[in-house]
C-alpha cells in the first residue's frame, strides 16, 4: 500500500508536471502566433506636380518623383515692376580744360519731383571738342532713401555749345542706361532720357571752374 501511495503521488506530479509543461508550451505557442506580424509593403506610384520656372515661362512637371530640366528652377521669380521716373536736379559742375579734352571732375546736385525718392546726383565725365557739338561721356549715381541707381551716358549723348567761343551756354542732350541699383532699386533696369545745361567761361588749357548746372532726367524703370 505504501509503495502504491508513493507511486500514486510521484504519478501525480509527474502528471501535473507534464500538464504545467504542456500549458506553458501551449501558451508559448499561442503567443508566438498572436504575436506574428504580416506586413506588406506598397511602392509608391502617386504623382506629383512640380512647377518650374526659366525667366518669365512656368512649366509644371508631373512625375511620380518630378524634377525641373537643366536650366530650370523651383524658385519663383520675383515680380517686375514698372516705376514713371522724371526728376529735375540742380547743383555744381567742376571742370578742367586740357589742351585736346575737357573733363568734368565733379558734379553734384539735389532733386524735385516726382523720383522715386532719388533727391541728389552726383558724377564725372568728359569730352574731347573738336566744334561746337560734340559726344560727351559720363557716369553718375542718383542716391537717396538708402537706394542708389547707377548710370553710364551712352555714346550718342552730346554736349552742344551755343556759341564757337566761351563763355557760352552749353546744352546736354541724350540717354543714360541703368547700370547697377541698390536698395530698392537692387536689380533695376532702364534708360532715362537725359536734357540739361551749364556755363562755361574759358576753355583754356590748364584753365578750371565751377558753374552752376541743371538736368532733367525722365523714363521708366523696371524694379523688382
Amino acid at each position: 500500500m505504501k509503495s502504491l501511495k508513493i507511486t500514486g503521488i510521484t504519478g501525480a506530479v509527474a502528471l501535473v508536471t507534464l500538464l504545467g509543461m504542456s500549458g506553458a508550451m501551449g501558451a508559448s505557442a499561442a503567443t508566438t502566433a498572436t504575436s506574428t506580424h504580416h506586413i506588406t509593403l506598397h511602392a509608391d506610384t502617386a504623382k506629383r506636380t512640380l512647377v518650374c520656372y526659366k525667366g518669365a515661362a512656368v512649366r509644371h512637371v508631373v512625375a511620380v518623383k518630378p524634377h525641373c530640366p537643366a536650366g530650370w528652377t523651383t524658385k519663383k521669380p520675383a515680380t517686375v515692376k514698372t516705376e514713371a521716373f522724371s526728376g529735375t536736379y540742380k547743383g555744381t559742375i567742376a571742370m578742367l580744360w586740357s589742351s585736346s579734352a575737357v573733363t568734368v571732375t565733379a558734379l553734384t546736385g539735389t532733386g524735385t519731383g516726382s523720383d522715386l525718392g532719388l533727391s541728389a546726383v552726383s558724377g564725372t565725365g568728359s569730352s574731347s571738342p573738336t566744334g561746337t557739338c560734340d559726344p560727351i561721356s559720363g557716369v553718375g549715381v542718383l542716391t537717396g532713401a538708402g537706394s542708389t541707381l547707377h548710370l553710364k551716358l551712352a555714346t550718342t549723348s552730346k554736349g552742344c555749345a551755343a556759341d564757337s567761343a566761351a563763355p557760352t551756354t552749353v546744352t546736354v542732350t541724350g540717354t543714360a542706361t541703368v547700370v547697377s541699383g541698390t536698395g530698392k532699386f537692387a536689380g533695376a533696369t532702364g534708360t532715362l532720357k537725359v536734357s540739361g545745361s551749364f556755363q562755361i567761361k574759358s576753355t583754356t588749357a590748364g584753365s578750371s571752374e565751377t558753374d552752376a548746372f541743371s538736368a532733367t532726367l525722365t523714363g521708366s524703370l523696371k524694379v523688382k
